[in-house]
């Protein structure tokens, strides 16, 4: 298993590290015989590094991830949770939040502590409540090592919380179709100049990935017969300041081939950087439409929530993922603010700059999404 040394921890961590936020599952519920060899096969090929959280599967994933690495020393690998920064909302909550964790890990202590999801508004917040500065009080009590936080949000608001403490680590979103959103690449060269090393969660964004359409695919084959995610996580973990790249495995297959790429792991060259960069471009060309997400055709009139109805079609149309289509139809845009409630009043293609048809493509994307979900 590759390993990265971090001299400013002074530890060594596995390149790969386990996501415990995708265990497999039945009737809604841990899968845990599944899950349990899954974590044990990662381990016993040299994974050490197992990143969980308060929210994971519905708060059982500290119970069952604490459970399963009983099993091993405790000096043997690193523990990685996350405060659940919105249930903080006094200074001595840190605490309370912090051995409620502790005790569902069945653990004396944690490695990496991390101030979950950041964002702008958020960090204004802890700032108030002095939350970094409480969780130093933890680590004088032995209760967590090292301490960053995982970010989603603008670059602006990145580094304004990256300079704003001498943090051990901090963990953001990249891959190679990610590097203009949110931290991106700015975030990453940022963490090189103060020296922060980094945790990548969403190297193969969700699955989108591992899967790509047949003819995409296709352009990784022909030079490399390895696993389309094996390319993803090879150019995420290729940057020398990435101290462990997080997948939330589903299934033993997944694990399995993650293991092989980061038993035998090679650094991209600069071709297979070229090819990445094509397959990108090729990705972002198939669009359904030209819509940026601008806004200036928003608010409409009948509460349609023009830009996130494009984003999702579009999304479809890059990788044809139907169950990343039907997550997103269903999770992450409201009935209301749907294209069928469109009433044609053409008030947005006025403004549009683009100028999108957006009464046909709202009308088309309906009928398209609609039958690819049956």
């Amino acid at each position: 298993m590759e390993k990265r040394k971090i001299n400013k921890l002074g530890i060594e961590t596995s390149l790969l590290g386990f996501g415990c936020m995708r265990f497999p599952q039945k009737d809604g519920k841990i899968e845990e015989v599944e899950a349990t060899k899954m974590l044990e096969t990662a381990y016993e090929n040299g994974v050490n590094y197992f990143d969980t959280a308060y929210v994971y599967h519905g708060g059982e994933s500290e119970v069952f991830t604490g459970k399963v690495l009983d099993k091993f020393p405790r000096d043997s690998y690193f523990l990685a949770t996350k405060l659940p920064v919105w249930e903080v909302h006094k200074t001595e909550d840190v605490e309370r939040l912090l051995d409620e964790q502790l005790s569902k890990l069945n653990k004396d202590y944690i490695d990496f502590y991390l101030l979950h999801a950041l964002n702008g508004e958020r960090w204004d917040e802890m700032e108030k409540l002095q939350v970094f500065e409480a969780c130093e009080e933890m680590r004088k009590k032995g209760k967590i090592r090292f301490i960053g936080f995982s970010f989603h949000d603008d670059y602006e608001h990145f580094e304004r919380i990256a300079r704003a403490k001498d943090w051990d680590f901090c963990q953001i979103q990249l891959n190679y179709m990610d590097t203009d959103i949110q931290a991106g690449m700015k975030g990453y060269k940022l963490t090189e100049e103060l020296g922060i090393p980094l945790t990548i969660m969403e190297p193969i964004k969700g699955g989108n990935l591992a899967a790509l359409p047949e003819e995409i695919e296709s352009l990784f084959k022909e030079n490399r017969e390895d696993s389309v995610a094996s390319w993803a996580l090879r150019w995420v973990a290729s940057f020398p300041n990435i101290m462990t790249v997080l997948s939330g495995m589903s299934n033993m297959e997944q694990t399995k081939d993650n293991i092989k790429t980061f038993s035998h792991f090679e650094p991209m060259t600069e071709s297979e950087n070229k090819l990445v960069k094509k397959v990108a471009e090729t990705i972002r060309s198939r669009v359904a439409n030209g819509c940026t997400g601008c806004g200036y055709c928003m608010p409409c009139p009948a509460g349609v929530d023009i830009p996130k109805n494009f984003h999702i079609w579009n999304q479809y149309h890059m990788y044809m993922n139907i169950g990343g289509l039907g997550w997103m139809w269903y999770n992450e845009i409201g009935e209301e603010q749907k294209a069928h409630k469109c009433i044609k009043c053409g008030a947005c293609e006025k403004v549009c700059p683009q100028k999108i048809k957006i009464r046909e493509d709202l009308e088309t994307l309906e009928k398209e999404i609609t039958e690819r979900l049956k």
